[in-house]
């Protein structure tokens, strides 16, 4: 049986005065989750900087959406840049939506 995947998508306003600030003004999150259980399959967000993206999506791959707390206390422990509010608000959009198409 195929797994279904589901594509969601987060944003968030970024703090003036970082870098992407000045080339987006707000941090898109996107993912691709799997329908039935949760698991993040694939992550990319609008960084400036690839190792920002990079260590965004090796903390939030193989976590569940639905323990979208897990992924803030992540979040919270290790990333230390200044988007560290706009990308965990991002990510509980994207929890946020999981949740509403799993309830419809």
């Amino acid at each position: 049986m195929k797994r279904e995947k589901l594509f969601l998508t987060g944003y968030a306003k970024l703090p003036e005065g970082i870098t992407a600030w000045e080339l987006y003004k707000v941090i898109g999150v996107g993912m691709t989750v799997d329908k039935e259980t949760g698991k993040i399959l694939e992550t990319e967000c609008t960084f400036a900087t690839e190792m920002a993206k990079n260590f965004i999506n090796d903390l939030v791959v193989g976590k569940n959406i639905k323990c979208v707390k897990e992924i803030e206390e992540e979040l919270e422990k290790y990333y230390y840049g200044s988007a560290k509010k706009p990308i965990i608000s991002a990510i509980r959009s994207c929890s946020n939506k999981y949740k509403q198409i799993k309830n419809k």
